[in-house]
């Protein structure tokens, strides 16, 4: 410490803790004065809202620094209920919640790394492609510059895709303990929890939805009732829930994870919540999901409790089929049935202008089938970059080798997966480890029929995504570090 400012501490010390009971009191009451004027000045500046939240961001600031854990709390938080949040002011640009929750995660953990409190840097068995997929990405972006030079808002974005696969590695090298994966998770099916009840209620209550929203919009959200959303825009056949994702196929897939990640806590002993608050949070999920009126969602669902049920939870079939034939049977899901069955045999608007993206993109792909025309725009006035796939959105910007570095990892991830399963876990690891893998599953699927799993206008879902990767992978490297400590 500097000497002027070390002089100047210790001459706090002196009148605060001198013996002189009439100079300590009035040397408090000094500092307490002194702290309320500064409150004051912030509140009249800058509003009181914005000094709750600059009260808020500072505590939370000093617990992530101070524990990795409260980062993930920090992302997971952001990346489910304020998604699209940014700064109200500018600093060259607006940085977004998701900015600063991921970049004091990593400079916690790279801290850690330089000081020496973290010794070792775990790759994982899967590190090496979700490695070869970022550099790739990287390759592909700045080959793409060639021919489309980026804007700021492109060059902040990608980056924010970069950091969201990099959150990987976090999970791997902080998360080393059982003590730790459950910390995570619980704060993950919190903040998940949050965001449907939140989007049930914006459903129930659109008005005050926009309320909100309008609240919201000094933080770039989008406000009044253009907001809301409906079935192929259309007022006259019902609205769809948003929450604050905005988009309701994004709140869908973030259902997804939600719901797949809490159903095995309902078959174990051991839960990381008591049964009502965790059967709330699959409940509420999944009637959020389902008020979405998102088909790709309802798919990538169903396949994530498929292979829970299969694997493990033989109790989800009977609740699986139970919830079927209410959906085929009630009145009030007529509607959505018929919406649904459209789509499978291509007959309404919506599916018809994908299969027009389709064809597109598979131009685009014969074009440039390597590495694809990057991020930022493409060289041919005829052709486009953006798909509801993600399996054709990857090889448009990255071409077939991205999409073969990306196909790498999850078969690699599952591979790992199922492999470390069948040796056997604790009920409780076992619950969380199958609740990731189910949700990337449900992910994956669900990515058959939409892109924003890997879209620069989403890169909180490539965070969730690469989030939930890493917390399986996490959970596989615990399992493995217990069973090497019993041998």
């Amino acid at each position: 410490m500097p000497p002027m400012l070390n002089n100047q501490q210790q001459a706090i010390q002196r009148w605060l803790f001198i013996d002189g009971t009439r100079v300590r009191r009035t040397a408090l009451a000094a500092l307490l004065l002194a702290g309320t004027l500064a409150i004051a000045l912030v509140v009249g500046v800058a509003g009181p809202l914005m000094a709750l939240a600059a009260a808020m961001a500072l505590i939370a600031a000093l617990l992530m620094l101070d524990d990795t854990r409260w980062g993930f709390v920090a992302v997971a938080g952001v990346a489910l209920v304020l998604p699209f949040a940014s700064l109200p002011f500018s600093i060259g640009f607006k940085p977004t919640f998701l900015d600063l929750a991921l970049g004091a995660l990593f400079f916690t953990w790279l801290f850690k790394l330089v000081i020496g409190r973290q010794n070792d840097f775990i790759a994982s068995p899967i590190g090496l492609f979700v490695g070869l997929f970022m550099l790739l990405a990287l390759f592909a972006f700045v080959k793409g510059l060639t021919h489309s030079p980026p804007s700021s808002f492109l060059i902040r974005r990608f980056g924010e895709i970069l950091i969201g696969i990099a959150l990987f590695f976090v999970c791997v090298n902080t998360v080393r303990s059982e003590a730790d994966a459950v910390w995570v998770t619980r704060w993950v099916l919190l903040a998940g929890g949050a965001a449907a009840v939140i989007a049930v209620l914006f459903y129930i209550f659109p008005d005050q939805a926009v309320w909100v929203l309008d609240r919201l919009a000094r933080f770039d959200y989008p406000g009044g009732y253009d907001a809301l959303r409906y079935v192929e825009d259309d007022p006259e056949l019902g609205m769809r829930a948003i929450g604050t994702a905005i988009d309701p196929n994004v709140l869908g897939g973030m259902m997804i994870l939600v719901a797949g990640l809490a159903a095995p806590q309902l078959f174990v002993r051991e839960r990381i919540f008591p049964l009502w608050l965790g059967g709330g949070i699959l409940a509420a999920a999944a009637l959020a999901l389902y008020l979405t009126q998102s088909r790709s969602a309802l798919l990538g669902l169903g396949a994530s409790l498929a292979l829970l049920a299969v694997l493990k939870y033989r109790k989800l079939i009977p609740l699986g089929i139970v919830a079927l034939l209410l959906l085929l049977l009630l009145p009030q899901t007529q509607d959505y049935v018929a919406r649904f069955m459209a789509g499978i045999r291509g007959e309404d608007l919506a599916t018809q202008m994908r299969f027009g993206e389709y064809k597109d993109a598979l131009i685009l792909i014969r074009r440039y089938p390597l590495f694809g025309v990057g991020f930022t725009g493409t060289p041919d006035l005829d052709i486009y970059l953006g798909v509801s796939m993600l399996y054709l959105i990857i090889p448009q910007n990255m071409g077939l080798i991205g999409l073969a570095a990306f196909i790498a990892a999850v078969i690699g991830f599952f591979v790992m997966i199922f492999t470390s399963w069948r040796h056997g876990y604790a009920p409780r690891l076992e619950a969380m480890l199958l609740g990731y893998a189910g949700a990337v599953l449900g992910a994956l699927v669900s990515g058959v029929f939409d892109h924003y799993w890997f879209n620069m206008t989403y890169p909180h879902m490539t965070v969730l995504f690469w989030l939930y990767v890493g917390m399986a992978t996490a959970v596989v490297l615990v399992q493995r570090r217990e069973e090497e400590e019993n041998v």
